[in-house]
């Protein structure tokens, strides 16, 4: 499968870096200034991430910090080993960070929130940003990750590790759009080996041909796309979901395999007895609302992710839309409404009931609309019934 240009260019990027950075940087002194006096930063070239020995803390590194803006006490809530380590980076940190446009509050936020950021030394955040940019458009959209979530990039120090499963993962058939959802949704599938994602990869191959699919390396790339938690996951834990399933609603194969191609794939990550008492309580609501065992398999089917709801949550939903003349025939076909919070839909009911909307001539798709869609029909209605 041929690859997309970002990743195909990744290993020649890594293995120029190298050479290319050495040229600008001779010697672990060079590092140690960035226009500000040595006692506030204690940087090399070399950056240890060998556990923290219990000690005292650093105090140059805590005056350093405290310079550059950075929240000591979050640091010490977060990562506490990492104020007492002798050798760190901040300084070139921030230097690497500000030439590639991060303000210095950003900065001062990346590292109260990780830390560890600090340990990561020049030579290493140059090879991993080429890896990025071969996935992201630009400087400044890999800035404003960070700034919102600085574990992502900084959570594994194995750029490696990381190039590879870039390169693995992009031969899936996998597009630059689910590279990036999965750098910042969920780093640490590239934290795993290599070998392990394969794992995964091979089981979903293997559960779709056992299902009669036709397309086994299709269909473990429509999974991956749907569920970026599962490469995180057990193959035993997802096995034991995808049996749980077929069990219980005595699914066909081609059933089993249309559910999990399709939305289904978005609970194959959830914790088998959180899946398995969730299903519980919403067998027990539904009966209580004169629901059959047919219904129950119907809304799974059509919105399995109803799964994620809590017990609670779910009941006061449907005791909301009820309460305000909504029936369960409409909620079991268009389920996709008890996504709305119990506020919002309260809050829609009360609108419509206002201009005495008729849910039962009219429907519910009004209330499973954005909240300009909804404010424009009501605005529509109110002057329908003005004329």
């Amino acid at each position: 499968m041929t690859l997309m240009p970002g990743v195909q260019g990744l290993l020649g990027l890594h293995r120029t870096l190298v050479p290319a950075f050495s040229r600008f940087v001779s010697s672990p002194a060079q590092l140690t200034s960035v226009g500000l006096p040595r006692g506030l930063c204690t940087v090399t070239a070399t950056v240890s991430d060998s556990k923290p020995s219990v000690g005292p803390e650093n105090e140059s590194l805590l005056e350093s910090l405290t310079f550059m803006g950075v929240d000591v006490k979050m640091v010490r809530q977060r990562q506490p080993g990492v104020l007492r380590k002798i050798i760190t980076n901040e300084q070139g940190l921030a230097h690497f960070l500000h030439g590639k446009g991060a303000s210095r509050k950003v900065v001062a936020g990346i590292i109260s929130r990780y830390p560890r950021a600090i340990t990561r030394s020049g030579e290493h955040l140059e090879q991993r940003w080429a890896m990025w940019r071969s996935v992201f458009k630009s400087d400044s959209e890999i800035v404003s990750i960070l700034d919102r979530s600085p574990e992502s990039f900084f959570r594994s120090s194995d750029n490696d590790n990381l190039e590879k499963n870039i390169v693995f993962l992009g031969s899936l058939g996998l597009n630059a759009k689910d590279l990036h959802r999965l750098l910042t949704t969920a780093p640490r599938t590239f934290s795993n080996s290599v070998e392990l994602n394969r794992q995964m990869v091979e089981f979903l191959e293997d559960v779709c041909a056992e299902l009669g699919g036709e397309d086994p390396g299709q269909f473990a790339m429509v999974v991956i796309s749907r569920n970026l938690y599962i490469l995180i996951r057990s193959t035993k834990r997802v096995k034991a979901n995808i049996d749980f399933l077929k069990a219980t609603f005595k699914m066909s194969d081609p059933e089993l395999l249309a559910l999990l191609q399709g939305a289904g794939a978005e609970i194959l990550d959830l914790s088998n007895e959180y899946l398995k008492r969730n299903l519980k309580m919403l067998q027990e609501k539904l009966a209580s609302l004169g629901c059959r065992k047919v219904d129950v398999k119907k809304l799974i089917v059509c919105y399995p992710t109803v799964l994620f709801i809590g017990s609670d949550t779910l009941s006061s939903k449907l005791d909301c839309l009820l309460k305000g003349g909504i029936t369960m025939r409409q909620i079991l076909e268009k389920p996709k409404v008890l996504e709305y919070s119990t506020q919002n839909i309260t809050g829609r009911l009360e609108e419509l009931h206002k201009l005495r909307y008729d849910f039962e001539k009219n429907g519910i798709n009004i209330l499973d609309s954005s909240r300009k869609r909804f404010d424009a029909k009501l605005e529509r209605l109110a002057l329908s019934s003005e004329e």
